[in-house]
């Protein structure tokens, strides 16, 4: 008897024909729906305009002296919130559309589809942050070093803890469901990570984004190519981005594994 994947390839060339449909079913779900695409890019922009023109009322010359570190500061944070809200949110639409369990019982594996969907959200993620930065450029009237050799690379570890703790919630998502307030609340500690200072308390950079940030702020405000960083500050980066990575999936395994046992797998 058939399985219904005898004619799949599951190797490379299949993989990423898997690969480019989420990527295409991203892209249909943006058009599909723009409002709802429109107005989260306006939210972003939105909180952006009230810091900048409220501090050029309240605190101007503060607003001045610092303006390129919180469009840095900005940019990170926008990316972060993508990358690790859309694996997330992945997660609880697709239970509640009731396709979790294909996922499951797809011939690339459920780790795989995983994987091809992080990517998918990590490269828009770059997207809504290359227009946030382009907008944010206009508005204030200054400009950043952004090379792409440097800026991507950077960009790709200092996000890759948020994409660890999208796992994490997206396991909690599979286990419990309905956890939507605490993604939120996930948003505002983003704030804190990234300007967490890490120059006076150096054990603050283990934390997530922390290192990130303090490295892009380096290559984009200062104008430092990747080369010429310090090589122990690129290591706890790449520490840092491996290993809440690495966690984020582990507890993710172990949350769709947990509820297997419960049996609330398809559940909703």
């Amino acid at each position: 008897m058939s399985s219904g994947y005898a004619d799949v390839d599951v190797g490379a060339r299949g993989y990423l024909g898997f690969f480019v449909a989420a990527a295409r079913k991203r892209v249909i779900l943006l058009t599909r729906y723009p409002v709802n695409t429109l107005s989260m890019f306006g939210s972003i922009a939105l909180v952006f305009l009230v810091v900048f023109y409220g501090g050029r009322v309240v605190a101007p010359a503060a607003i001045s002296e610092t303006i390129e570190g919180i469009i840095v500061g900005y940019l990170l944070w926008s990316m972060s919130i993508a990358a690790y809200s859309g694996l997330s949110w992945n997660v609880t639409r697709e239970a509640q559309w009731g396709t979790l369990e294909q996922l499951f019982m797809s011939p690339f594996g459920f780790g795989r589809v995983m994987l091809a969907k992080t990517v998918v959200n990590v490269a828009e993620s770059f997207l809504w942050g290359a227009i946030t930065l382009g907008l944010m450029l206009l508005v204030t009237g200054r400009t950043l070093t952004i090379d792409p050799l440097t800026v991507i690379p950077l960009g790709v570890l200092a996000i890759a803890p948020a994409v660890g703790i999208g796992f994490t919630f997206g396991g909690l998502a599979i286990r419990f469901k309905r956890i939507e307030n605490a993604f939120q609340l996930v948003q505002f500690l983003f704030i804190g990570l990234i300007a967490a200072p890490v120059d006076t308390y150096p054990l603050l950079k283990w934390l997530p984004l922390a290192q990130g940030s303090q490295l892009l702020q380096t290559a984009m405000r200062d104008g430092v190519a990747l080369w010429a960083l310090p090589a122990d500050a690129l290591g706890v980066l790449l520490i840092t981005a491996v290993g809440y990575l690495a966690i984020g999936y582990g507890t993710f395994i172990l949350s769709q594994r947990w509820a297997r046992r419960e049996g609330v797998m398809g559940h909703y």
